[in-house]
């Protein structure tokens, strides 16, 4: 490893494994790496509300930022660069939030393509509410179940949000056809970013989500490597949402489950997800 690099890894399929999980071999020799100087964050479409558990128990590398001169702990890259994550002070580092004129074009638009959106609402410094209007089909469904437990994320159904303040995200799930459909319906509504992508267990379905104008992995990747004066940037991917952070590194490296694509762009292939690549890679970086 170097100690001069930042290393930014996406968690699904690429450094988690196919129970949802960091390994207990890649958590070893990620804390090892952290313990000797290696600055290592993820870069996620994920909230805190899982990105902190799967991350527990994990070191949190400390860095000086550039711009203050404060000593902290390096962010994870959250809600794919709308916010970044402090795990030491449980809390929200940045966020850049919908600017409010633009809730309403977003909602006509997910409605013309059919789709009923989750609208992420940030509340104070640490949690979301998440609003769901109406009734939820089979895929939303299934969705609401696996996080409705969770901490840091409370979902409000039947309920819309009081204002168009502090939206950070729209999120909704359906037919693939129909989730390309509603991106392009919302890219032509406002500048904000909306981006599509395939579930990767289940291709048929579709996830798309919008952000405040410019958010990015790989905008937020450029922003850490300014405060944390990184002079190299390496980063991990395996699927379509990556590439734009793999296209802003000096190594993007590609697990050998990426799509096709996404190795294609890759400076490096490297091993599946599931024989602990990320974690390899970067304990050998030379």
């Amino acid at each position: 490893m170097r100690k001069d690099t930042l290393y930014v890894s996406d968690l699904d399929g690429t450094l988690l494994d196919t129970t949802a999980n960091i390994s207990d071999n890649s958590r070893a020799m990620l804390a090892e790496a952290i313990h000797s100087g290696a600055m290592f964050t993820v870069a996620t479409a994920r909230t805190p509300a899982t990105v902190h558990p799967i991350m527990a128990g994990l070191p949190s590398p400390a860095f000086t930022d550039t711009a203050t001169g404060i000593r902290q702990a390096l962010p994870a890259i959250v809600m794919t660069g709308a916010a970044t994550w402090d795990r030491t002070l449980e809390r929200y580092d940045t966020v850049r939030l919908i600017p409010a004129e633009y809730v309403a074009p977003i909602l006509d638009a997910f409605g013309r393509a059919g789709l009923r959106p989750f609208t992420y609402c940030l509340s104070g410094e640490r949690f979301l509410n998440v609003y769901h209007t109406r009734a939820m089909d089979r895929r939303e469904e299934t969705f609401y179940r696996e996080r409705r437990h969770l901490q840091l994320k409370r979902f409000h159904l039947d309920q819309q949000p009081a204002s168009p303040a502090n939206v950070v995200l729209f999120f909704a799930t359906g037919p693939d056809t129909q989730v390309e459909h509603a991106c392009r319906l919302l890219n032509e509504a406002t500048p904000c970013a909306a981006a599509w992508y395939r579930d990767i267990v289940t291709p048929s379905t579709g996830l798309v989500d919008i952000y405040a104008p410019g958010v990015s992995k790989a905008r937020a990747v450029q922003e850490l490597a300014a405060r944390t004066g990184a002079r190299r940037i390496v980063v991990f991917g395996d699927n379509l949402n990556d590439l734009p952070m793999m296209r802003v590194a000096d190594v993007a490296v590609a697990v050998g489950n990426a799509l096709p694509a996404v190795k294609e762009e890759a400076s490096i292939v490297t091993g599946p997800n599931t024989a602990d690549s990320v974690a390899r890679f970067i304990i050998d970086d030379k």
